[in-house]
């Protein structure tokens, strides 16, 4: 659950927030003239949005692709990655 803190708190007590933030692993909203302003998250929780986000970025991308046709076999792919890697393998030597 969300705790909503007025801006001031953020000068006077940084420190509670940022620990209230990392133990309860929830954003704390800032508000400036009683209205929601700012969200404050941990570093952790901020990565983990962002992997989150990009995954349901790549599903939503898949799924677009399927619904029009843009697919392959599986086989055809693994097929051509190892075609790559083996290429890139002889490119090194």
């Amino acid at each position: 659950m969300e705790a909503i803190r007025p801006s001031s708190d953020l000068r006077n007590h940084y420190s509670e927030i940022s620990r209230q933030c990392h133990e309860e692993r929830s954003p704390v909203i800032i508000t400036v003239n009683g209205r929601g302003d700012t969200a404050i998250l941990g570093l952790q929780e901020y990565y983990q949005m962002k992997s989150e986000l990009e995954l349901l970025r790549t599903l939503a991308e898949a799924e677009e692709d399927v619904v029009n046709g843009r697919v392959a076999p599986i086989k055809n792919t693994f097929d051509d990655i190892r075609k790559h890697l083996i290429e890139r393998k002889n490119d090194e030597v």
